[in-house]
């Protein structure tokens, strides 16, 4: 199942019996996890087992016995490493056979399919699927949290430390925990001073080349030696052409760029400079079919899964924007 799918099992108070949680959104796994852990009221009675803490052994006798404090048990397990599929079976039908008992999977690796067969509907189990949030939705989670935090901040802001840290939502509000330590109110300059950025400098190089009429043989070789995650460039491309295509705007309507204006913040003369020639020699049409090519990767990208095709799949979009600039 899905998130909405999830929130509506929330509201029903239908949770199922055991629940496996996976995909490439830290955030939310956390979220759902205590959300799941609040509803079934089961805090009190959980046994956690992460990485290489899980036995079997250990996890089946805990679904197995009567709680120590005569309510309900919950079985946390947390793994990038895969379990037997029987084992899980094991526990997903303790966990069906005794109201009392919980069973939470968050599984963070990679190769998931072979897995999810093991939480059966027939045995009151499911599983959940989350996804890597939109640059948009990252920014509106991460706003209500600095809320939530008492944290006076900017949208302009809150959307630099998520692209320094390639929109890992988990990440962004530890650093925004740390932030909220700092006199208000918290601003770009300040995330450039406290906060490092995962941003490697070959990733700016990709982008130039990108965008230049130079041959397609240079990007190519550049993506092949940046060693980073398909999604994660495939979001830089996303948040660098969305700025660019601020700057193109604001020197329409204003004859000169501003990066406070557009970004919130003060970008070194060479670099702004750069950020608007870039944006200016781009017409507008042709942003719209940049943007259409990058929503296109990304959904492609997203039901790759696990597979080995996202290398080919974040080629094939980067080649489709290069085409452009022929």
């Amino acid at each position: 199942m899905y998130k909405r799918e999830f929130d509506q099992l929330l509201q029903n108070g239908t949770l199922p019996q055991s629940l496996m949680i996976y995909g490439d959104n830290e955030y939310e796994m956390q979220a759902c996890a205590r959300l799941y852990i609040d509803k079934t009221d089961t805090a009190q009675g959980v046994l956690k087992l992460y990485h290489d803490e899980y036995d079997f052994q250990t996890a089946k006798n805990h679904l197995s016995q009567s709680s120590l404090f005569g309510d309900r048990n919950l079985l946390l397990i947390r793994t990038d490493r895969k379990i037997p599929k029987k084992e899980l079976q094991t526990l997903v039908e303790l966990a069906d056979k005794n109201d009392a008992n919980r069973f939470l999977y968050l599984y963070t690796g990679q190769d998931f399919k072979s897995l999810t067969s093991a939480f059966s509907k027939k045995a009151r189990a499911d599983h959940l699927r989350l996804f890597p949030p939109r640059p948009h939705e990252a920014a509106a989670i991460l706003a209500h949290e600095a809320q939530r935090l008492g944290v006076t901040i900017e949208r302009y802001a809150l959307e630099y430390l998520l692209s320094l840290l390639h929109y890992n939502l988990a990440m962004a509000v530890n650093e925004l925990e740390k932030l909220a330590l700092l006199p208000p109110p918290v601003t770009a300059e300040t995330i450039e001073r406290h906060v490092f950025s995962l941003a490697p400098p070959a990733m700016d190089e990709i982008l130039r080349e990108l965008l230049s009429k130079r041959p397609l043989e240079a990007l190519l070789k550049q993506v092949a030696q940046l060693d980073e995650e398909e999604g994660v460039v495939l979001r830089a491309v996303q948040y660098r052409m969305q700025q660019l295509f601020l700057f193109k705007l604001h020197i329409q309507l204003h004859g000169a760029p501003d990066s406070v204006a557009v970004l919130g913040y003060r970008l070194p003369n060479d670099i702004l400079k750069e950020r608007a020639s870039t944006a200016v020699r781009i017409p507008l049409p042709l942003f719209e079919k940049i943007f259409d090519i990058l929503a296109d990767g990304e959904l492609a990208l997203k039901s790759a899964g696990a597979s080995n095709q996202k290398e080919t799949l974040l080629l094939s979009t980067l080649i489709k924007i290069k085409s452009l600039f022929r």
